[in-house]
């Protein structure tokens, strides 16, 4: 399987094609990936859209991943 650059957080990431949001976060910082899987982290694109952690991504892909605020937690 090829592998494509994603950039999560500003990091380059390699990761195989077809892999989700979650899939690049973990492969960068598990325990991030493990948030966002909680819901305690969201993932944006690199223009502010959220995205979902099943999402598909493609090659050049820009994500941002931030832990909630305890007051974000219901939005």
């Amino acid at each position: 399987m090829t592998d494509i650059p994603v950039f999560v957080n500003g990091r380059f990431v390699s990761v195989p094609a077809g892999t989700d949001v979650l899939g690049a976060v973990a492969r960068l910082d598990a325990e991030l990936g493990e948030k966002l899987t909680r819901s305690e982290a969201y993932a944006t694109d690199g223009r502010g859209i959220d995205l979902a952690p099943d999402a598909p991504l493609e090659a050049g892909a820009i994500l941002r991943v931030l832990a909630r605020r305890r007051d974000d937690a219901d939005a």
